[in-house]
């Protein structure tokens, strides 16, 4: 069955892409960072990180406030505040001196805030516009925004610093977040006039927080992000450590976060065939449990430490990338028929931001330290397998979730 995507869906899914390549700039900058800031690989991970910052405090309340200032309007609204954000982040590297370290970790927060104001109605947007029949290939499609931007900047970005160092690289950004900002507001429709919703926020609130489908989505998103973005975020670092050229890093890493994008959409095409979704988030989980330990894992100490092929560990971190794509499909789907009733559907996807965003926060910076303390990276793998036992664990719990929701 063929899917007609109407105009406005896609332009919703660019804006999501043209704030998830803010997300997925600073993997290739780090090296960057480092040459000309002295960042450590501590600090590093905590500005890889700090973008969730918004997300991990205010998720739940900008979800709250979608409703109240317009779907629509919360996009553009984030769009603009990425946009701003990422040139003054251009301006202050002009300046090499210890106060830009500064300036930069508070403008990636504020990209933070912008980013969860544009995705953050997305779901509701595309629910809205898209033909009854088609929502759950559409929601496959928004579902591999955050793959397909990471995806672009991971690829792209190598390249752009090297011709006009990483402060030309924010630049290029904040120009194609500001054109995706122009596309929304030419075709998207306005946001519809509405009664006062403010004083039920209340009640929204309080419903949400007591249902368990929201919980369920956000506290599985939480498990697979974090994983994702700490593996997927530091790939270029690991690589470079590795001694691998720049440009075959940025093929590399960009080519394994693009696996992510073919699992989304392949995640939602198989949900509208009727995969049950308890189903597939089982297998998303266990392959990138599987993936990640082939991946990361040596035997053996020190001289006598041996692990799978390069070549192989690779594939491995691919086969993790592509399987993992199709819990977040599942799980926006999920975000919308779990939802407590249609004014709740922008808070429980704020809820889930929220949850995914803390997940973010914590695992780069703790695979950071754990490679810090062991001298490399061969015990990512207990992080991201940990998280994965975790998803496979809520899965589990998906059908009793899904009766009392529909009870």
């Amino acid at each position: 069955m063929t899917v007609r995507v109407p105009i406005a869906a896609l332009a919703v899914v660019a804006a999501g892409v043209s704030v998830a390549l803010h997300l997925g700039k600073l993997p290739p900058a780090i090296p960057a960072l480092q040459a000309t800031l002295g960042l450590s690989l501590v600090e590093a991970g905590f500005m890889l990180s700090l973008v969730q910052l918004a997300g991990m405090t205010l998720g739940l309340v900008v979800g709250l406030a979608a409703d109240v200032i317009g779907l629509r309007r919360s996009m553009l609204i984030g769009l603009a505040i990425t946009t701003a954000a990422s040139l003054l982040g251009g301006v202050a590297g002009q300046f090499v001196s210890p106060g830009v370290v500064v300036w930069l970790l508070v403008l990636r927060a504020l990209e933070g805030l912008g980013f969860l104001l544009a995705v953050m109605p997305a779901p509701g947007l595309i629910r809205a516009m898209t033909p009854p029949g088609a929502e759950k290939a559409v929601m496959g499609m928004w579902g591999a925004y955050m793959p397909l931007g990471v995806a672009l900047a991971l690829l792209c970005g190598p390249g752009l610093i090297a011709w006009a160092g990483w402060p030309g690289w924010w630049w290029v950004l904040a120009l194609l977040s500001g054109g995706a900002a122009l596309w929304v507001a030419r075709v998207v429709p306005a946001d519809a006039r509405r009664g006062p919703v403010a004083a039920d926020w209340r009640n929204r609130l309080t419903t949400t927080l007591t249902a368990p489908g929201p919980w369920f989505v956000a506290l599985a998103f939480a498990v697979y992000s974090s994983q994702w973005m700490a593996v997927i975020g530091f790939l270029p670092s690991i690589y470079a450590e590795a001694g691998v050229p720049a440009g075959w890093s940025a093929v590399l890493t960009a080519t394994a976060a693009a696996m992510n994008i073919v699992g989304n959409v392949v995640g939602g095409r198989w949900s509208q065939r009727g995969l049950a979704p308890a189903r597939l988030l089982r297998i998303g989980f266990g392959v990138m449990a599987l993936g990640s330990i082939a991946a990361f894992a040596q035997w053996g100490q020190g001289a006598d430490a041996a692990a799978l092929p390069p070549a192989l560990r690779y594939a491995a971190v691919c086969v993790f990338s592509l399987f993992g794509g199709a819990v977040p499909a599942t799980l926006f789907m999920l975000a919308v028929r779990l939802a407590p009733g249609p004014s709740t559907v922008s808070t429980t996807v704020g809820m889930m931001q929220q949850a995914s965003a803390l997940g973010q926060f914590i695992a780069p910076p703790l695979v950071a330290w754990i490679a810090h303390r062991v001298g490399g990276w061969q015990w990512t793998w207990v992080v991201t397998a940990a998280c994965s036992m975790a998803g496979i664990a809520l899965a589990s719990r998906l059908p009793a979730v899904a009766r009392r929701a529909a009870a």
